[in-house]
């Protein structure tokens, strides 16, 4: 099992930047991908970005390209996403996601969930 805890939601201003960390224990050596995934009310949870544990290879959302990074620290077993210049459009719950594999932006696929951090942008 793997266990994951989000944190650094809150709120901002458009043109802001927030941090979120993810913090892995458990089995973290089973980890392959982690991923962060945002749903806003009355929508579907979408991808964000992703990367893999050991390589750092990264994939985003093109709603986020340019704006949102995903990093992570092995020593610290802790996966980052900086966000800037925020957008009230990125404003939902955001939850960090690992599996063993590669699933990237497919959601479905990840088997293990944090249970998620509230970001507000206000314009």
């Amino acid at each position: 099992q793997v266990q994951l805890v989000e944190s650094g939601g809150g709120s901002a201003q458009t043109g802001g930047s927030l941090r979120l960390s993810c913090a892995a224990s458990g089995r973290i050596y089973s980890i392959h991908t982690m991923g962060w995934f945002r749903q806003a009310p009355g929508k579907e949870r979408e991808f964000v970005a992703a990367i893999s544990w050991r390589g750092g290879s990264t994939r985003y959302a093109d709603s986020v390209k340019g704006r949102f990074t995903i990093s992570r620290d092995n020593a610290k077993n802790t996966v980052y996403l900086q966000m800037n210049t925020l957008k009230p459009e990125d404003t939902a719950v955001y939850y960090c996601a690992a599996d063993q594999g590669a699933p990237w932006g497919r959601d479905k696929a990840y088997d293990y969930w944090g249970q998620g951090t509230q970001v507000t942008v206000s314009s």
